[in-house]
């Protein structure tokens, strides 16, 4: 491995260089970095699956364009944000009841749970202007929004034996590009309707399994505040409800530095118009809404894919898993393309006064097969049958300086599942979350994202609590504790286990120049272990170490330089320990008032194997990113150009390759590359019209 200690020695002393010697003025505002640290974090606990709802990035640019008004931005407009917690959004709300419309920005300092520091962070978001809410008619709302296209082409260059043609084999019968296309219209946040198609890389494209084109079509048409209307939803949508036990369709966030963010909050239907083929209904859905009531409801029918077995012997059809990578490529992939049917209807009843809300939630499916998990001793309480139900309670409370929520919830079966929560505001410069969880091994959902450990609510009871502290306004210190168990086995874990997470993390940011932060988090959890091919598998603790620390310096108007070193170290003391180290400099350009920007990264990186890999967050295309895994020994840098064509037309070109010096392939089965080198492109143009 390489001497850690001279990079760092190197890179701090490089850091300093360019901070005592360059006079730095301010630049145009950037979304914040905890974004791309819990964008990270959902990668590494969905087994390295990047989150393809760009839904949340649509809203960030909407809000950097249209920053949102504090004066008649309501509960619902407040979430959308997803920087808040729940105690500042009623603290706020109460305070502009009290006193009236705010003033100016600097105000804000005057609200309860508001420090400077939460304030920088949603500073390009926001607004204060006295102009108050105009009602607009249905017509006018289809007349006079914005409306663009969007065209996006990605190719990996090299040739994978995916696109070697063998007849005798499994190939890629497609193109090796990926294309998206999305045709949207919005009014504000009022009305919003559209079309999105997308083909994976490996797909084909008019012809063989896809003679309609695109592998994946959606439509949606949302109105939100019409009348007693709050919303309605048309073609494809999102369901969110409670705390995710029940049902959570949209990005949620888990643990990350802000130890706060840890109530699920957004309406209950959102409109879905982005590319993953998992998460979403299609059918219709209604919300609405008087003083203080306000009930949902919703159907939907899909085909999604799955597993689909032929029992001769008992003369049987079943589904043994719904699948969820969206990949219909070669002949197996596509044979389980919309294979299930499946019906989903549900809603919600919710009371809200003042600080007390209250609501009861439900959701029902019907399966045409039913599913039968594989025989393994771990899948004894999956979800099985061909219906299935999840019934909740879910409430919350604010009192003062504390907001109390949780949720309660059942399947048809009676297993339980339970998370209940608590923010407090201790001080002006001081704030503590808690979060408890308990939830049975048999309680199973679909579409779920609570504050969990695990992937999905199931088979983990825990504790969470969290600190954070602005001992000035340029310091912020965040920190957690999760101790958790699972009681019955999990996959690759052949024993009920325990584990616990610890993190630290200290942020400097004496400017609007400057931001440096630094991280220590440590994670101990269970897994199989037998190299000697035991006939019962040891089940052993393998603790997870890393650090880092990134900083971030805007040179001047039109240039920022940012860059990171992370050190991991697993199983430090352990039979076969292990540690990784990554490294990146960022070169982040945007001139104030000029159609181009761009932003170029050069990093290194060296693990042991995949037990030690990393993660970095990489800026992309617009309402884009990507979050590569990383081990081995390799170097990666990318490319970033923008340029405003004319007022209508934009577009966007990336280029990022990663070179592997002691490999000759790269990649495994189909998606073996032959070579050391592996190179993306990316194309992108939106035309406003």
């Amino acid at each position: 491995m390489i001497n850690f200690f001279y990079i760092i020695i190197v890179f701090i002393c490089i850091n300093l260089l360019l901070s005592n010697s360059v006079k730095a003025q301010e630049t145009p505002a950037t979304p914040p970095v905890i974004i791309e640290q819990q964008l990270e974090n959902l990668t590494e606990n969905s087994e390295d699956a990047e989150p393809e709802d760009d839904a949340y990035l649509q809203e960030m640019q909407r809000f950097l364009e249209q920053p949102l008004n504090l004066n008649t931005a309501t509960e619902s407009d407040l979430k959308q944000l997803k920087i808040l917690t729940a105690l500042q959004i009623q603290n706020l709300i109460s305070y502009r009841n009290i006193f009236g419309n705010f003033i100016n920005i600097y105000e804000l300092q005057s609200v309860p749970g508001w420090n400077v520091s939460m304030i920088r962070k949603i500073l390009p978001y926001i607004t204060v202007i006295d102009q108050p809410s105009i009602f607009t008619t249905l017509g006018s709302r289809l007349k006079n929004g914005e409306k663009n296209i969007m065209a996006r082409v990605t190719q990996v260059l090299e040739k994978s034996k995916g696109y070697i043609i063998d007849t005798t084999k499994s190939f890629y019968p497609g193109s090796p590009q990926k294309l998206f296309l999305r045709y949207k219209y919005s009014f504000k946040n009022l009305l919003q309707y559209g079309i999105t198609a997308e083909k994976d890389a490996g797909e084909q494209f008019f012809k063989g399994e896809q003679k309609s084109g695109f592998d994946f079509y959606s439509a949606h048409f949302f109105v939100r505040n019409s009348g007693i209307i709050k919303s309605l939803a048309l073609g494809d949508f999102q369901v969110n409800l409670g705390q995710g036990l029940t049902q959570w369709m949209s990005l949620a966030f888990k643990k990350s530095s802000d130890v706060l963010n840890i109530k699920r909050q957004a309406d209950v239907l959102r409109p879905y118009n982005s590319a993953g083929e998992i998460f979403f209904h299609r059918g219709a859905g209604i919300t609405l809404q008087k003083k203080y009531w306000q009930a949902t409801a919703f159907v939907s029918y899909r085909k999604p894919d799955a597993n689909f077995i032929t029992d001769t012997l008992n003369n049987e059809d079943f589904v043994s898993s719904l699948q969820t990578s969206g990949y219909h490529r070669t002949k197996n992939e596509a044979a389980d393309k919309n294979v299930q049917r499946q019906i989903t209807f549900g809603g919600n009843v919710t009371f809200t006064k003042n600080r007390l809300h209250l609501a009861i939630n439900g959701v029902h499916y019907q399966f045409k097969y039913p599913i039968n998990k594989s025989d393994g001793l771990y899948n004894k309480f999956a979800l099985n049958g061909s219906s299935w139900g999840n019934y909740s309670i879910d409430y919350s409370y604010t009192y003062n300086n504390m907001h109390f929520f949780g949720e309660a919830a059942t399947t048809e079966k009676f297993d339980k599942a339970f998370i209940n929560g608590l923010l407090i505001n201790l001080d002006a410069r001081v704030d503590m979350s808690f979060l408890y969880r308990k939830i049975t091994k048999g309680y199973q959902s679909l579409y779920t994202s609570a504050f969990t450990e695990s992937t999905y609510p199931t088979n983990e009871n825990g504790l969470y609590t969290g600190i954070s502290i602005n001992p000035t306004d340029f310091l912020r210190i965040d920190a957690y504790a999760d101790l958790y168990n699972f009681p019955w086995l999990k996959y690759r874990i052949d024993a009920p286990t325990a584990g616990n997470d610890y993190l630290i993390q200290a942020t400097y940011k004496p400017n609007k120049q400057m931001e440096i932060y630094s991280r220590f988090k440590s994670e101990k959890k269970a897994i199989n272990y037998n190299p000697d091919e035991l006939t019962l598998n040891p089940v052993i603790v393998k603790p997870k170490q890393n650090w880092r620390t990134q900083f971030s310096y805007k040179l001047n108007t039109a240039v920022t330089f940012r860059s990171r070193v992370e050190l991991l170290w697993y199983d430090k003391n352990g039979l076969a320990p292990e540690q990784g180290f990554l490294t990146f400099a960022d070169i982040i350009y945007k001139p104030l008032q000029k159609p181009y920007s761009g932003n170029i990264r050069f990093q290194y990186f060296e693990t042991d194997s995949y037990n030690s890999r990393l993660y970095a967050y990489e800026n992309d295309v617009l309402y884009s990113f990507s979050i590569p895994v990383f081990y081995d020994k390799g170097y990666r840098y990318y490319l970033n150009v923008n340029y405003d064509i004319t007022r209508q037309l934009q577009a966007w070109l990336r280029f990022a390759q990663t070179i592997y010096p002691d490999k000759n392939t790269i990649g495994s089965g189909l998606d073996e590359i032959s070579g050391n080198k592996k190179t993306e492109v990316k194309l992108q143009v939106l035309f406003n019209f």
